[in-house]
């Protein structure tokens, strides 16, 4: 069985960015756009950097859904920095859906079921110790909702088999 340790992303800067660099550590990976109405959830994924500094959070940009994320990875850097402030990698653009999907969206939908599959920007994903996918929101639950830090919170004080994804 697969787990998110498996898979790769590239950075802006084009270098390689395992996961596995995050093993025994909880993370979350998001699909993000910078033209997108959910765009602001940069400020509340950001705010999650301090209230958890020990969940690894991975910005990933895609232009599946609109066309929102059109600029260059240079763009992309500079935008979520001047306007958010973001501390937490973003890696450079990749497809979330279809034939193309990057391998990590198309095992999060193998693991978490057909609803998990983004349809839109700022799909959440949250992925346990052990690299197994735990949670998933859509792009309408917000990171600063109490439903979302609820979800992060069981990442460090439960178990992982404590609830399954979707719940």
């Amino acid at each position: 069985m697969a787990s998110a340790y498996d898979f790769s992303f590239t950075t802006l800067k084009g270098e390689p960015y395992p996961l596995a660099q995050h093993k025994g550590q909880p993370l979350l990976v998001v699909n993000t756009a910078s033209k997108c109405g959910f765009t602001p959830q940069y400020a509340a994924l950001q705010a999650l950097t301090k209230s958890f500094p020990d969940l690894a959070i991975i910005g990933v940009p895609c232009n599946d859904f609109g066309g929102q994320e059109p600029g260059s990875a240079t763009d992309i850097g500079q935008f979520c920095e001047i306007n958010y402030g973001v501390s937490f990698p973003i890696m450079a653009k990749v497809t979330t859906k279809g034939p193309d999907a990057h391998p990590f969206f198309t095992w999060a939908v193998q693991e978490a079921g057909f609803l998990a599959k983004p349809r839109w920007n700022f799909y959440k994903y949250l992925v346990n110790r052990e690299g197994q996918l735990e949670d998933w929101f859509a792009s309408v639950t917000s990171p600063a909702s109490k439903k979302f830090t609820a979800a992060v919170e069981l990442l460090f004080y439960a178990e992982p088999a404590d609830f399954a994804p979707g719940q």
